[in-house]
């Protein structure tokens, strides 16, 4: 075995056969892993070279072999042997933190000796060989707050009493020294981020020992009226507060709790304010931390107290009614103008302000009670029918009269109670048949009553037959006492030729005080019935056969009917024709005379062109004489031929009169103001008909010759109304 050490080109090894007697007949080769490469052979003396560098860390051994060869046939003069070449070590790798640089945690205030972290650093040189693999920690920054061990790398607390509000990271850095940390060693560093972690060390304090707040009275319960700020220098759950008033005249009126974002302390409110009863509150409250560590409780009392002193100030609050639901009675007899109830509200503020009082006719649409403005007496201003509507759920409004936007209200229930005003009646309408093969005695029908008042001691209802029926042979009536009764026939043999319809008045009356009672009248027609008592034919087909109408009959009638329709179809189909033009052109079709004119006035504004005061006063156009147009070349005679009377103003007065009042009581009208339009027009237009169809008469003064000079747009109008050259009017 040969040593090479790791500098290159050393020789430290030599190979020798003993057939080489130094003549120069031998030379030796070398094979093998680096052969060539690495290492090289002196073929003459046999001598090994290392061509460069060795590694231990890269490559520790090395298999070789090597021949001696005769130097003139290269034939082996022995046989080939193999060797290995050992790399020795030297320190040439320092130690290194392959898991660094390292964080770590540990709690303030914690004891010396605490472990914090361990650190490894590694050497890849030789252990085995020598000191250059061993390695020794130091501490280079961090003293004297924290330690290592040198051997294990263990990193501790140095200093008691390390506190996380005075510094809460500190910054290590660690040495690793190989040969045992001896002179010449190699060395490593790493740094380590040591954070201190909270612990509850601080007690909670308030900022001031005294706060004032204002709040208004008008705030809802439930509230925030105060924050107060609360100081802890630690941090998450250790700084987690609990709040309690521990005295004060507001024990019952407010709460207070922690903000859970911000720790402060929220004063909320209970109860409602009043300014008028009290119009300030002090509170003593105390906070304390929610966790408290038992190791630190030597440092002093986990809590503090303060003062909290809140102003209430005064609202113009609406006003308040004594109860802000009431319950009222009043029977449906009661007449109108019987007072029902009174409410009662108060102005809460110290102006004590009167009170008006009105009702929400939203809530009252039919208006049937009225309310005294001044003393809030509830009374009836129309008759109450408990039928209709038994129960009225009213709103009562209470105003300031010196701050009307200050309005209170509450509800009103008004039950309306029964009194016997209605008689009863059948339950239903009944179709009795009755069976020509009936017996004496049989029942034909069971006969029911309503009432559609409500008596509290329930519905008790007497049937019996009136005083003209009672008499009769064919039927009977029977009470049956449980608010039904039976109709029997008296007879058999009922035919429906004889009769197929009789019709049997029954008396009802209930148990009310006083009793009403109503005459309900009971057809009973006669059928014909199978076996089993179901009605084939009644009277109606009977009565059909006894008017003698023969199918011929019945043929005729709807042939008549038929024959009507078709004349009134005809009469309508007449009238919707179109009419012809009483005077045709010959040359033209009347439907391309309509000439459209697009030309529009100014208005009541447009005084130039024409005075709008002779559409209102006739008599003024026949003082004047009449006004023309000046944008018409043309004289235009006056076309208001004669006036009547203006129509009186007091049509239209009564007319949106009546409409109003029918709008106040409509029921389906919107509960706020709403513009009502009608299309009255009145009696009649001062300046009567404006069509000149009157005037085309035999006997007119009315002269349309100028629509000749009024151009070709008015050619048409002139054909129809102009006059002939013998003075005939052309079209009438």
């Amino acid at each position: 075995m040969c040593l090479f050490s790791c500098l290159g080109g050393v020789i430290e090894c030599r190979l020798h056969s003993d057939v080489d007697k130094g003549e120069g007949q031998v030379k030796y080769v070398l094979n093998g892993q680096g052969a060539t490469s690495i290492f090289t052979i002196d073929e003459n003396t046999g001598d090994i070279h290392a061509t460069k560098r060795l590694d231990r860390e890269e490559q520790a051994y090395y298999t070789l072999r090597a021949q001696a060869r005769n130097r003139e046939n290269n034939l082996p003069v022995e046989p080939e042997s193999e060797f290995v070449i050992k790399v020795q070590d030297i320190n040439d790798n320092e130690p290194k933190f392959l898991n660094g640089p390292y964080s770590a945690r540990v709690p303030e205030m914690s004891p010396v000796g605490t472990s914090v972290v361990t650190v490894v650093a590694t050497d890849a040189d030789d252990p085995t060989y020598g000191n250059s693999a061993r390695v020794i920690y130091s501490i280079l920054e961090g003293q004297p707050y924290f330690s290592v061990e040198p051997k294990t790398g263990v990193v501790k607390t140095a200093l008691p009493n390390m506190d996380r509000e005075a510094r809460d990271q500190y910054l290590l850095v660690i040495q690793a020294k190989d040969m045992v940390g001896q002179m010449g060693g190699l060395s490593g560093t790493t740094s380590v981020m040591v954070t201190l972690t909270d612990v509850n060390d601080n007690p909670p304090h308030f900022s001031r020992k005294s706060y004032q707040f204002s709040m208004s009275e008008s705030l809802p319960v439930a509230s925030v009226v105060a924050k107060i700020k609360t100081l802890d220098s630690d941090v998450g759950p250790n700084a987690e507060m609990e709040y309690r008033i521990v005295d004060g005249d507001g024990l019952g009126l407010f709460r207070i709790t922690p903000d859970r974002d911000t720790q402060e302390g929220l004063i909320t409110l209970q109860k409602g304010l009043d300014f008028e009863t009290k119009s300030s509150y002090t509170l003593r409250v105390e906070v304390s931390n929610r966790n408290i560590d038992l190791r630190f409780l030597s440092l002093g009392p986990f809590s503090d107290t303060a003062t909290v002193r809140l102003i209430v100030e005064n609202v113009d609050e609406p006003p308040v009614f004594s109860l802000p639901l009431s319950k009222m009675l009043i029977s449906e007899a009661a007449k109108v103008g019987t007072t029902i109830g009174t409410v009662s509200a108060h102005d809460p503020d110290s102006t004590n302000s009167p009170i008006r009082y009105s009702i929400d006719r939203n809530t009252d649409l039919e208006r049937f009670f009225n309310i005294d403005a001044t003393t809030g007496v509830i009374s009836t201003a129309k008759p109450l029918d408990r039928e209709v509507n038994a129960i009225h759920n009213i709103t009562i409004f209470a105003m300031e009269s010196l701050h009307p936007l200050q309005v209170g209200k509450c509800i009103i229930l008004i039950t309306v109670t029964d009194i016997n005003d209605n008689a009863p009646v059948f339950a239903i309408e009944y179709e009795t048949y009755l069976c020509e093969s009936a017996r004496p005695g049989q029942v034909i029908e069971t006969i029911s009553a309503m009432d559609r008042d409500e008596p509290q001691s329930g519905h008790r209802f007497f049937f019996s037959l009136t005083a003209e029926a009672a008499g009769n042979l064919n039927f009977t009536l029977r009470d049956n006492k449980d608010n039904t009764a039976s109709v029997l026939t008296m007879r058999g043999g009922f035919q429906r030729h004889d009769q197929t319809m009789y019709r049997l008045p029954v008396l009802i009356m209930d148990g009310g005080s006083p009793a009403l009672s109503s005459t309900n009248t009971l057809s009973i027609r006669v059928c014909d019935c199978d076996p089993d008592g179901a009605p084939q034919s009644c009277g109606s087909e009977a009565s059909m056969l006894s008017a003698g109408l023969s199918t011929g009959a019945l043929i005729a009638i709807l042939a008549c009917i038929l024959t009507l329709l078709v004349l009134v179809l005809l009469i309508v189909t007449m009238r919707r024709r179109k009419k012809e033009p009483l005077i045709l052109d010959e040359e033209r079709d009347v439907r391309e005379n309509i000439v459209r004119y697009d030309d529009e006035g100014g208005g009541e504004e447009d005084t130039e062109a024409f005075d709008m005061v002779a559409l209102r006063n006739l008599k003024l156009v026949r003082e004047s004489g009449g006004k023309t147009r000046r944008d018409v070349t043309p004289e235009v005679p006056s076309l208001f031929l004669s006036s009547r009377p203006p129509p009186d103003n007091g049509i239209f007065r009564d007319f949106i009169w009546d409409r109003l009042k029918e709008a106040d009581v409509d029921a389906s009208a919107p509960p706020y103001d709403s513009l009502q339009t009608y299309a009255f027009e009145g009696s009649g237009s001062a300046a009567e008909s404006l069509s000149s169809l009157d005037s085309l008469s035999t006997d007119s003064e009315q002269n349309y010759d100028y629509l000749s000079d009024w151009g070709p747009r008015f050619k048409k109008l002139a054909d129809l109304y102009g006059h002939s050259d013998d003075g005939n009017l052309l079209a009438s």
